[in-house]
């Protein structure tokens, strides 16, 4: 089970949490309850944050040292970000600076 979702993690945060969802549907509604609108704040977070959103969900009662993997998941999104930012000038005819 374990490298099943280890698979999930290297297909993509947002196909993870597709299946994490198809899995464990009520958990991803407690986990989005809280907030005014659930299901805007789940669809935005998949769009532009899907890395916090799936740590967020995988360790929904956050306590302890729970806000640590959620920072994780801040980093890698950020770090997703800044990579494709420093290879767009790889991209053929791209006009830059």
């Amino acid at each position: 089970m374990f490298c099943f979702f280890t698979a999930l993690f290297f297909l993509g945060p947002r196909f993870a949490f597709l299946v994490y969802w198809l899995i464990r549907p009520l958990k991803i509604t407690a986990a989005f309850a809280n907030f005014n609108f659930p299901f805007l704040v789940s669809l935005l977070g998949l769009i532009f944050l899907p890395w916090t959103v799936l740590m967020y969900v995988l360790i929904f009662p956050l306590n302890g040292f729970d806000w640590i993997w959620l920072g994780l998941g801040i980093f890698a999104d950020v770090a997703s970000y800044v990579s494709s930012f420093h290879n767009r000038k790889d991209v053929p005819y791209y006009p830059g600076p």
